[in-house]
């Protein structure tokens, strides 16, 4: 029942804010599409349901081929490979929005684990690489929220790919938090919690809603 009710909220919540933000997302098409790379969106292979790929979609906001050039599925601050106006998406996470597209096709959630490349997902212990996406993967999750400062905490680490490395096994305690109290009040809490987030970018309100989260220690 939770999941046939989820399924009908993910349709529901998509298509209020495809009516809602697409004074936004219009503009932006426009936008990506006379500057940059002349690109509107970026599709991409990501790892999903029951570990099995589909194709992600975003704004475009980096050159192409940037995946293969730099530090590669690891995106910095200030990374030389986002465009300029794809620095104003990515603040404000404008560029994640297409991924409304994958979830009317039943790709994703609108709350669930992140999906990833599988160069990201092998970071991940291999009992937890097993089980994070014995759900579909979501637009955002417990790990966006706690780690909604991870291209910061990245940045700064003097070794960028190591401190990548090292977050992944608390962000698979964090989704395994998640199954463990998936629940339609879990996800309304995820989706509150993700604009307020967007308001008011320093709250630690997550730590009082779920007061019983995995410590983080970075």
């Amino acid at each position: 029942m939770y999941k046939i009710t989820k399924r009908i909220i993910d349709i529901l919540v998509a298509s209020i804010a495809l009516l809602l933000l697409s004074p936004i997302l219009i503009p932006s098409c426009i936008i990506l599409l006379f500057t940059g790379e002349r690109e509107v969106f970026y599709k991409q292979k990501r790892v999903g349901y029951k570990n099995k790929f589909f194709d992600i979609w975003k704004f475009a906001t980096m050159l192409k081929n940037s995946p293969n050039i730099g530090t590669g599925e690891i995106t910095l601050r200030n990374d030389p490979r986002v465009t300029s106006f794809g620095k104003l998406l990515r603040i404000t996470k404008v560029n994640e929005l297409p991924q409304i597209i994958n979830v009317f096709k039943g790709d994703m959630s609108i709350v669930g684990p992140r999906p990833l490349m599988d160069v990201s997902v092998n970071l991940y212990p291999e009992e937890i690489r097993k089980k994070i996406y014995n759900c579909k993967p979501g637009m955002t999750g417990i790990g966006s929220l706690i780690f909604r400062d991870e291209e910061k905490i990245i940045s700064a680490a003097a070794d960028p790919k190591a401190m990548y490395a090292t977050i992944y096994p608390f962000k698979g305690a964090l989704e395994m938090w998640y199954q463990k109290h998936a629940s339609l009040y879990t996800d309304f809490m995820i989706i509150f919690l993700t604009a307020w987030s967007i308001l008011f970018p320093k709250n630690q309100l997550v730590y009082k809603i779920f007061k019983d989260l995995p410590t983080r220690s970075f």
